[in-house]
């Protein structure tokens, strides 16, 4: 039975960043319509390159036992979840709380919206933060 699901992400670390990404590629697979929203460090990190880096001794063991198992990094599936479909959303005014612009962004994300259209997406979606 496919959905919407809507993520919410604004925590940047390994841990939280696996779990986003490899919960919206399985759904995105398994056919749901998928949207992260960005915010905050995640969305910092997101413009730097770096979501989904480890940040503690602890998940640099987490990241590196990953890649022993072949299991891809959260930026990865991130990327691959777009390829099946799965859209990045920024909110403008989150995007200039965090001191960027929609050039920093580049093509990591495919819209910058307002709140309320953000909010019309949750409307009979599933929504899961991280």
């Amino acid at each position: 039975m496919a959905g919407r699901v809507v993520f919410f992400v604004s925590q940047a670390n390994y841990e939280q960043a696996y779990q986003a990404a490899s919960l919206g590629i399985t759904a995105t697979a398994m056919g749901d319509e998928v949207f992260f929203v960005f915010a905050f460090d995640a969305l910092r990190a997101l413009a730097r390159d770096v979501f989904g880096k480890p940040h503690t001794e602890r998940e640099a063991a987490e990241s590196a036992r990953s890649e022993g198992l072949g299991v891809p990094s959260p930026a990865r599936m991130l990327s691959e979840a777009r390829e099946m479909g799965a859209r990045i959303i920024v909110c403008d005014t989150t995007m200039k709380l965090c001191g960027l612009l929609a050039a920093d962004l580049g093509t990591r994300v495919d819209e910058v919206m307002g709140l309320a259209a953000i909010w019309k997406l949750t409307q009979g979606a599933r929504t899961l933060s991280f």
